[in-house]
Parts: C-alpha cells; structure tokens; sequence
C-alpha cells in the first residue's frame, strides 16, 4: 500500500519515536530520554542561539502532550480509536474506486501475474501477483479468472496508485475470492 506519509499528521507515537503497539515501559523510557535531552533548564546551559531553544522548546511541549495521551491507558484507547479513524477517513477521500478482484484484468508477465484496471486519466492501476504475495496473498490462475490461494489470510484492501494521475484505486480482497 502506497501511502502520502505527510498527509497524516506526525502522530504522538512519532514524537516519542516509539511503535504504535509500544509498551508503556518503552513509551516511558522513550519520554524520559527526550525530556533529558530537551528540558528548558539544560538548554538555558548551551551557548545554541535562541532560534534553536525556540524550536527546542516547542518539540519538549510536543513530547510533554505526547506522554500526557500515552502514559494514561483510557486516554490512550481514546487517542488510538481517533488515529485510527482519521486514517481511515484519510484513505476514503483520496480513493477513487474500489475494485473486486474480478473487476481487474489479468496478464500473464512471466514469472507473475499483473493485475491491470483502466483508470478514467487512460492509464491503469496495477499491482502483480509478487506484490501480493508479499502482503500474505497469492493469487491462482483458473482459465480467464484468479482467485486466492491463502485461507489464512484476513480478507484487506490494497491502495493502488494509478501510473499518471494522482487518483487511487482500493482493490477489496474479501473472503468470497479465497
């Protein structure tokens, strides 16, 4: 899945630069490394000009916010459930169609198969069978159709970036195509 990392807001777990699933040992230990290095009273210290103390104190607020959200489970449930939507509105707005596997055209490329469908701009979306393959999927060829190998794969989607335009394609793997 491509993916703009810019269009989603740095995230509290990035302003500790800690995984989303992180500990709150880790979150703590990474909380307490960051305020040590970037405590007002330490700065006032070095001789670094006041345009560098000034971007070094906004990030300490950052990272005070960050751990007031992530030490606290229940505020931290809340934050995770609102990320976890403002993603998903995030990826709504910037699809243009979603597609079933059967919607795609199928060409055999060789070693792999290449799934094509034609955007509005002319040009295709696309995604082969060894892309998916390293998402957990891989594809089977009956006659003119595909279908999913994997029964242990959880039914996904897959954002497909078209080749020219800046239009996006959601190609849904749901349980029907295993």
């Amino acid at each position: 899945m491509v993916l703009d990392k810019n269009a989603i807001q740095e995230t509290h777990y990035k302003v500790l630069n800690v995984k989303e699933d992180a500990n709150y040992e880790e979150i703590r230990a990474s909380y307490r490394s960051a305020v040590l290095s970037l405590h007002p009273d330490k700065l006032l210290k070095s001789s670094e000009t006041s345009n560098s103390n000034e971007i070094n104190g906004e990030r300490f607020l950052k990272v005070q916010k960050a751990w007031e959200i992530l030490s606290d489970s229940s505020s931290r449930s809340c934050y995770d459930k609102e990320l976890r939507s403002t993603r998903q509105d995030f990826l709504a707005a910037e699809v243009a169609e979603d597609l079933s596997l059967e919607d795609m055209m199928v060409e055999d490329a060789g070693e792999a198969l290449e799934l094509l469908y034609q955007c509005r701009c002319g040009d295709y979306f696309s995604v082969d069978s060894l892309e998916l393959k390293k998402m957990g999927y891989s594809l089977l060829r009956e006659g003119s159709g595909i279908s999913i190998l994997n029964v242990d794969t959880l039914p996904g989607s897959v954002i497909l970036p078209c080749g020219s335009c800046s239009l996006k394609a959601r190609l849904l793997i749901s349980m029907d195509d295993i």
